[in-house]
Order: C-alpha cells, then structure tokens, then sequence
C-alpha cells in the first residue's frame, strides 16, 4: 500500500469517525496504520483533524475535475484500503498529482478552518501584515496559509523519511502544492460606508478558489519534470536523490512537480496498473483533443445513443418577484467509448 493511499485512507477513517461521534472527541489510538510521528500530531491537535479529513476529500475531488476527460480520470474504488488502487504504487506523474493535490487541500482546508473560528489553537494571520496602502486599512481576517501549510507537511510528510527516491519525490510533490497556495494568496477587501460609497476600505489576506489552485496543479502535471534516480553513499548508508534526466531541459523548481516512471497508457483494464479502461466512458465527437473520442477510446471508436432530458424552458420573469417556467424533452446524442 502506497504511503499516500495510507495517508488518505486514515484521513478519510478521522472524517468518519468524526461525523460518526459528532462533539465527541476523535480517538487518535483507533485510527489504524498511524506512525508514531502522525499519533503525536493527532494527538497534539486533535481538534483540526476533522479539517485534515475535509483537505483531503476536497483534494480527491479536485482530482476528479481536473482528470474528467483524461484517460485516467482520478478515480478511486470505496473498498479498498486503497484508495485509488496500485496507481499510486509507480512514481508517475498521476503520483505526482495527487500527492500535490492532496497536500494542498490539506493545507486549504486546515487554514479555511482556523480563519473561521473552528478550533482554539488557531486562528487569523497577524505577522503578515505590513503597512497598508493608499485608500485602504487592514481589517477581517487573514487566513494564516502557514499554519495550514505545517499541518499538512506534519501530517503527510510523517511517512517519507526514507533515504530513497520515491520518498524524495513525495516530499517535493507534497511540498510544490503547499507553495502553490502561498503563491495564489491575494488581498480580498470589502467597501464600507453610506449606500456602498467605498469611503472606508478594509482588506485582508485570503485564500483563491481551489478550483484555482487545481487549474494551476493541472498545467504543473502538463509539464512535470523527468528525473533519474542516484545513488550515493553516505555515513547512515545508500541514500537515493533525484536528478533531471535532460541537461538541456530547465531544472525544476520547487513549484513544479517530479516523477521518474512513465505512466501505463490507461486505455485497457489491468489491475496491477490500476487501469479501469475507458470503455463505455462518454467522449466528445467534436473535439480534437484528449477528451476527444478519437484519443479517449484509443482508436477502438465510439458508440451513440440518444438521450432524452427534462429541462426547464420558455422562462418568464413575474414582477415582482418570481420567475415561471415549463418543462421540456430535449433530445441529445450520447457517445460512449467501444
């Protein structure tokens, strides 16, 4: 079992502990598969572990969005351990992902939280201030990301201390979607005075949409870096790093994402990849692209069936205040991959 699958599986066991006891505490002891090093965490703040759980629900979810017309679109089987089968198993750029999206969400949601008033032990930022500018003070509450961005490393980082490759590659995954949120962190601000006349502006540091944060994970997936893995010795034994596998290539930084395996090509089933297929996936005829029927049934061609849908229409506006509508059967076509 990958150690992401692990990390998953035991947030997803806190979230349903926690909307199973409600105001009951979560019993850290009882969530299986916690290395020592996640027991202390949990234990220490065992009040935003239902935020950890919630991070990682809305990472696989983004996940799911991003991957919609893809071949392998992100997705996860609910009787298994784990949870997104052997897929997490290579060190592939689908790895690559889904470590920096989870990370993130973590870190997302932990930080929506505190700045919310959900837990005692955080709160709004107030070192990241400085002076304000011109027509604007400072007001509302800061979402203090560095917070949030310490519990996810905490939390999902506990399982990578290995000298080797794929532990380093799951540091700097994880680590490249913390910073993406740091990065898309901007001045939200709100206008006050008589009939919204703006004379007094008061703004804070805010979280973007997530959304915006997995369109950014997504173009970081696009252009993931190959690496070759090294061996070196060192005093505590053979410890494996991570070396770009082109020299003309620019290096990657620490917000672009790594992977050193190639990825299965996800058009057959086969259960030692975690390849569902993309039989009977619906495609669409008109585009050229991955989402295309041409590319996402790899050449095996396409099915179409026609599909009828209740749908409102002839809408009309009431004053005041009501909008009617009637219902009508649309007809559309359906294309499913053969």
């Amino acid at each position: 079992l990958s150690d992401l699958n692990w990390i998953i599986w035991q947030s997803l066991a806190i979230g349903h502990q926690y909307s199973s006891l409600g105001t009951q505490p979560i019993l850290c002891g009882s969530i299986p598969g916690l290395v020592p090093k996640q027991l202390r965490f949990c234990r220490n703040y065992v009040e935003i572990m239902p935020s950890v759980a919630e991070g990682v629900k809305i990472g696989i979810q983004e996940c799911q969005h991003q991957f919609r017309g893809r071949r392998w679109n992100c997705t996860t089987v609910n009787d298994s351990l784990a949870i997104f089968g052997p897929v997490l198993d290579k060190a592939t750029r689908e790895s690559a992902f889904v470590h920096a999206i989870a990370s993130a969400g973590v870190a997302f949601a932990v930080t929506r939280s505190c700045a919310e008033g959900s837990a005692t032990i955080c709160g709004c930022d107030t070192r990241h201030k400085g002076p304000p500018g011109e027509g604007w003070k400072w007001g509302g509450c800061s979402e203090d990301v560095e917070f949030g961005s310490m519990v996810s490393r905490e939390f999902a980082d506990a399982r990578e201390n290995r000298p080797d490759a794929r532990s380093a590659m799951n540091r700097h995954n994880n680590e490249a979607g913390r910073t993406s949120i740091i990065e898309h962190m901007h001045l939200k601000c709100k206008c006050h005075g008589l009939s919204g006349s703006c004379e007094v502006k008061t703004c804070w540091w805010s979280q973007p949409d997530f959304r915006v944060i997995g369109d950014y994970l997504k173009d970081k997936y696009d252009s993931a870096s190959e690496m070759v893995v090294e061996k070196h010795r060192e005093s505590r034994g053979w410890v494996e790093t991570l070396r770009p596998k082109y020299n003309f290539f620019k290096a990657p930084t620490e917000r672009d994402l790594v992977y050193y395996e190639n990825s299965p090509n996800f058009c057959e089933p086969n259960p030692e990849t975690g390849s569902f297929g993309t039989r009977d996936r619906i495609c669409n005829v008109t585009s050229h692209g991955i989402d295309g029927c041409d590319l996402l049934c790899c050449g095996r061609g396409h099915n179409t069936r026609t599909e009828k849908r209740k749908e409102k229409c002839h809408c009309i506006f009431h004053w005041c205040c009501y909008v009617s509508c009637q219902e009508c059967i649309r007809i559309y076509d359906v294309h499913t991959c053969k």
